[in-house]
């Protein structure tokens, strides 16, 4: 049974006033006799009031580093010792970590309250979560990021990278990323109540993210909401973010975002995953090699996160995201079409659902800049009117007489021309028509006319009939023949007359044969 400090201190002092000798008791006691002296020479010292003398220190290699410690656990108070002893080594220390460790604990003592974590076994659980800072690049200047972390339960391997947003489309793509790292996907990942995750709550149950528990279910893991205010149910996946705090961050500076996750993943291979945990007493990737067969294997088809938008070319034939615009081929003015925004890219697509233009995506924070590909400029002159009759005539012959008209009359026809067009993505087509129909036959062949008469006669279109416009023309592409029209029920009255009197009887199974061959004919 062990005892404690307290208990063994008043075992000593008891044998020693029964008259019991240093060795007698330290045998008893199994113990050393200077163990029992140090015991009572502390214990007389406290009797008499005196002071109790100071042992003297034992040389040691450390003692010529003990300045720079000191420095850097003042610079950062919450620096690990195996961080420190990597700064030493770098400087020449070539002492052993125990002793380094020895005395960052004596120069910065703590009292650690014990949390009793709960185990799983492999490929059971993960845990997922953010912690957002702001830091200080070199080159970048001060930005605030977020680190995504996503750990193994029973292994405790993680996966850690720093992102601009916490948006839906960057956590599915990060959870790609971390399956991808560790070679499969945990059965249940427990999570805070973050809207990504969580809709809302009906009473105490989580009401899930409907596009999230469809990208959980692609991968086979089941979501699990954490109660609220309950921080320590995670305690894996937020105790590694003070490690990261104390080893990645301490001592190290970083040019840009781009630098910081370089050394991430430096720091994932070379220290996270090859240093002893305190809980396991074994590496990370040691105990990953076990519990990855029992994880989920990665479907063959990645999971694409990239959401889509539809957006309404305008009349220079540009369509806006997020403050900055995109060109598009001139015959799309005025159209609406759906845009895919990937992590790097954005792509729009024709009514036929076709990429017509792939645009790099401008980076978060960048606004009021234009992307204008070459092939989407016309030429010269002559191939604008071009391109503007083609798009003219394809909406109705009336189209063409008011551009015909327009072209005649006014200095600025084309960019007017243009402007026309784009208002296809403010009123029906039928609306257009119409307005140019008034137009030609008042010879008003301007854009400041046709406005006039649309905000007289009709009604800008809803999200929901530009939406309604759209499905219908990828229903008519989807079906170009016209519909079979029903047969008259006079051509299968022959089915239910009777023989006459003297005609052959048809075997009525016979009857049953030929009646699908008659149907058809």
């Amino acid at each position: 049974m062990q005892v404690t400090a307290e208990e063994l201190r008043n075992r000593i002092v008891e044998r020693w006033q029964a008259q019991a000798s240093t060795r007698t008791i330290a045998r008893e006691l199994a113990i050393s006799r200077s163990t029992v002296r140090r015991v009572l020479a502390a214990f007389e010292a406290q009797r008499s009031g005196d002071p109790q003398p100071a042992r003297a220190k034992r040389p040691s290699k450390l003692d010529a580093w003990e300045p720079m410690i000191r420095d850097l656990l003042a610079r950062y108070p919450n620096m690990t010792a195996a961080r420190i002893y990597e700064e030493l080594r770098a400087q020449g220390f070539t002492g052993h970590s125990t002793i380094v460790r020895e005395l960052v604990s004596e120069l910065r003592p703590r009292l650690l309250q014990p949390v009793v974590r709960f185990e799983t076994g492999p490929g059971v659980q993960s845990q997922m979560d953010y912690s957002t800072y702001t830091l200080d690049f070199t080159v970048s200047g001060r930005r605030r990021v977020h680190l995504f972390g996503y750990v193994l339960g029973y292994s405790r391997r993680q996966y850690l990278r720093f992102v601009e947003s916490q948006d839906f489309e960057t956590t599915l793509r990060e959870h790609i990323r971390a399956f991808e790292h560790l070679g499969g996907v945990a059965t249940t990942c427990l999570y805070d109540n973050m809207k990504v995750v969580v809709s809302g709550f009906d009473g105490h149950e989580p009401i899930y993210n409907p596009r999230f528990l469809a990208f959980a279910t692609h991968y086979g893991f089941k979501p699990w909401a954490c109660r609220p205010r309950r921080p320590r149910t995670k305690g894996k996946v937020e105790r590694p973010f003070s490690y990261v705090e104390s080893s990645l961050f301490n001592g190290r500076t970083f040019q840009s975002l781009e630098h910081l996750n370089e050394v991430t993943r430096w720091w994932l291979e070379h220290v996270s995953d090859t240093h002893l945990h305190r809980t396991t007493n074994e590496r990370p990737i040691d105990r990953h090699a076990r519990e990855a067969p029992y994880l989920i294997p990665l479907p063959a088809q990645t999971f694409d996160p990239s959401p889509v938008a539809y957006r309404i070319v305008d009349a220079e034939r540009l369509i806006p995201w997020r403050g900055n615009r995109y060109s598009v081929p001139w015959r799309y003015i005025g159209q609406t079409l759906p845009v895919r925004i990937t992590e790097s890219e954005l792509v729009i697509y024709s009514p036929q659902v076709e990429p017509v233009a792939r645009h790099p995506l401008h980076a978060a924070g960048v606004s009021g800049e234009k992307s204008i590909l070459p092939e989407h400029q016309p030429r010269r002159d002559t191939e604008r009117l071009e391109m503007l009759r083609e798009r003219y005539a394809s909406l109705h012959d009336s189209a063409v007489r008011f551009l015909d008209g327009m072209l005649a009359s006014r200095r600025n026809a084309k960019d007017e021309a243009q402007k026309v067009l784009a208002l296809l993505g403010t009123y029906t087509t039928a609306d257009v028509l119409k307005a140019l129909e008034r137009a030609t036959r008042y010879r008003a062949f301007s854009l400041s006319a046709v406005e006039r008469i649309l905000a007289v006669t009709a009604r800008p279109k809803s999200l929901l009939q530009i939406l309604a416009d759209e499905a219908r023309e990828r229903l008519a592409d989807l079906h170009p023949h016209p519909a079979v029209p029903p047969r008259p029920t006079s051509d299968y009255q022959s089915l239910l007359e009777e023989p006459a009197d003297g005609e052959d009887q048809t075997d009525p199974d016979q009857v049953r044969q030929d009646k699908p061959n008659r149907e058809t004919g």
